[in-house]
């Protein structure tokens, strides 16, 4: 969801600063300001509005995973998906710098730029930016949020929770 939302905002920031240029004469000489207002109202409004959906997903994880799987599974859940963004986003990150550096024997075998493994790693690239620099980053506040949520919630589970298990 947050990297729907980084393309997203992305796009709609880049069509605005195309509609400047085609409307305001002369920003590409220097000589007329952008408006930089209306960037930063497209920004402000866009974090506020696209991080509603996984702020609900963060304050509804813990309830669903601790009524429905007990309380071991709200202690193991959220670092393990923490852990698996930030290393994933920098894995792809770096897998292109990886190919071109040509560091290893292996990387050099991959080619040059341009090869299929280099455009590969190129989106690679891609995916794993926002990955690592927005999601990853991210986790680790949602992940006290939660844990302090499951920690106040954690007598209501242990006394009801695992309600998957108690039905079996």
């Amino acid at each position: 969801m947050t990297m729907k939302s980084v393309g997203s905002v992305a796009l709609k920031m880049v069509e605005e600063v195309r509609r400047q240029f085609n409307t305001i004469p002369d920003i590409m000489e220097g000589t007329a300001k952008p408006d930089y207002p209306t960037c930063v109202k497209i920004s402000t409004d866009a974090s506020i509005k696209e991080m509603i959906p996984p702020g609900a997903l963060v304050m509804l994880t813990p309830l669903i995973v601790g009524t429905f799987f007990g309380v071991s599974w709200c202690s193991g859940w959220f670092p393990r998906i923490a852990i698996s963004t930030s290393s994933t986003g920098g894995a792809w990150d770096n897998a292109k710098k990886y190919i071109e550096v040509g560091a290893s024997k292996h990387a050099r075998t991959l080619g040059p730029k341009g090869s299929d493994s280099h455009k590969a790693a190129v989106i690679d690239d891609t995916i794993g930016d926002p990955l690592k620099d927005t999601s990853g980053p991210s986790l680790n506040i949602l992940i006290k949020l939660m844990a302090a949520e499951s920690l106040v919630f954690a007598p209501l589970f242990a006394k009801h929770g695992g309600l998957l298990f108690k039905m079996f």
